[in-house]
């Protein structure tokens, strides 16, 4: 009895024990201070911007630094999204965590799957902050059953390029690109010469999930994962056959060139001569019509023949938030971002980089407009964002295995260029799509 006795006393020790240090725990989680430099709050900003765009977001920064004295940004480069989101999942829930990262679209289920980020939602509800002037269209894909996870940064969508140049000795107009696949395969046919071919896609995934939804099509189920976890994936559907079927004919014909999956190789094809036609991100546009020598023009992408035009799913990336820190360093995050937002710092940034503005009002400041009537291809951009229809096609796919479902639908564009029939291509893609998806929600 004694023994037994003893047990019970150590055993109840233990159990106030434990439960006073998770107490102690929970207590030093909320009262984490927040790091500081020279008295301010430091916020650690985390970002896969290199080159040029890199110089763009350490000017924003140094702006915001300068416009305050309480809190102080600290960008730090950390190589590709790939390599930055994978520097971040090992950091993640420690005081080396950023308290801002960058992370591109793909990555968006896995963020919030991770549970060591703090959505924004959060702070625009705590003050009832106006995102009115939040462009819906961008702002929709970070949002899930009425949540803002993140706040978009640099926004791309796909647009339709072409040489206006090779359209008038073509005999074609310059002024009205295709809009459909009937219209695309025409232009290209008369546009091919043994110089030039008439049409490419780079091999990225991107671009096919964006043909797909310009036709309404999704990319899983459950409602493109909007609606829980999806199991399947399904754009070997009629909207991806018609993909895959315009880029195989096309091919075969001879108006197709295969540029491979590298955009500086695709980007020289055109400036060259050596496509007319072509897709890109509308953040490359203005170095295009910089580059070329001679008239660039864009186009919204085409959809075949007697579908309506659904639109078009935001790229890039946006920015997120680190919980498990001190509630000073997320309010003090929350103001950068609010800064990064105004319409003024949009405009800097839509003409300085060719990302959309997140905040519509800035595309009324002068400096845009001055932009605009030098390189009208950027309206178009806008243009053909602004007339997209909120759709679950157009609001993008939720999957976290997203980067590895790209690289299968890139292995399927390429095996058509080998001979593989679009159905079989496409199949495969889908079934090896289907067991990566299987294999992350087993695992949940």
């Amino acid at each position: 009895m004694k023994k037994l006795f003893l047990f019970m006393v150590l055993t109840v020790f233990a159990v106030v024990l434990a439960a006073c240090g998770d107490k102690e725990e929970a207590q030093g989680e909320k009262n984490v201070e927040a790091p500081k430099v020279d008295g301010k709050t430091e916020v650690v900003f985390w970002h896969a911007m290199s080159g040029d765009l890199e110089k763009v977001v350490n000017t924003l920064v140094d702006n915001f630094n300068a416009s305050q004295a309480e809190i102080v940004v600290k960008p730090i480069f950390q190589g590709t999204y790939e390599e930055a989101i994978t520097k971040f999942n090992t950091v993640a829930g420690t005081k080396d965590a950023p308290t801002v990262m960058q992370t591109f679209e793909v990555g968006t289920k896995y963020m919030i799957d991770t549970g060591k980020i703090e959505p924004v939602q959060k702070f625009i509800d705590a003050e009832n902050y106006d995102t009115s002037k939040w462009e819906k269209n961008i702002t929709n894909y970070y949002a899930v059953d009425g949540v803002q996870y993140s706040m978009p940064f640099n926004s791309s969508t796909p647009i339709l390029i072409y040489n206006k140049d090779a359209f008038k000795a073509a005999g074609l107009d310059p002024e009205n690109p295709p809009k459909t696949y009937e219209e695309l395969k025409a232009a290209a046919k008369a546009l091919t010469t043994d110089e030039q071919y008439g049409f490419s896609v780079l091999n990225y995934g991107w671009f096919i999930e964006e043909l797909i939804a310009a036709q309404g099509g999704l990319f899983v189920n459950k409602e493109n994962g909007r609606k829980g976890n999806a199991t399947e994936a399904v754009f070997n559907s009629p909207e991806g056959q018609k993909v895959f079927n315009l880029i195989s004919e096309m091919y075969n014909e001879g108006t197709f060139y295969n540029t491979g999956q590298n955009w500086d190789d695709m980007r020289a094809a055109f400036q060259s001569g050596k496509i007319a036609m072509y897709l890109d991100s509308s953040a490359g546009v203005r170095g295009m019509v910089e580059q070329s020598p001679f008239e660039v023009g864009a186009g919204y992408l085409p959809v075949p023949e007697g579908t309506e035009w659904e639109g078009v799913i935001i790229g890039g990336a946006s920015l997120w938030m680190a919980n498990g820190i001190a509630e000073e360093q997320q309010k003090a995050a929350w103001e950068f971002m609010k800064y990064l937002t105004s319409a003024e710092v949009q405009a800097q940034w839509h003409v300085n980089t060719g990302y959309f503005a997140i905040n519509t009002d800035a595309y009324n400041e002068d400096i845009v407009k001055t932009e605009w009537e030098k390189y009208p291809q950027l309206k178009v951009t806008v243009d053909q964002l602004a007339a997209t229809k909120p759709t679950a096609a157009t609001q993008g796919a939720l999957i976290s295995v997203f980067p590895e479902a790209r690289q299968k639908v890139v292995n399927a564009m390429e095996s058509l260029y080998q001979g593989a029939k679009p159905e079989e291509a496409l199949n495969k893609a889908v079934q090896e799509t289907n067991q990566a998806l299987e294999l992350a929600n087993r695992k949940k």
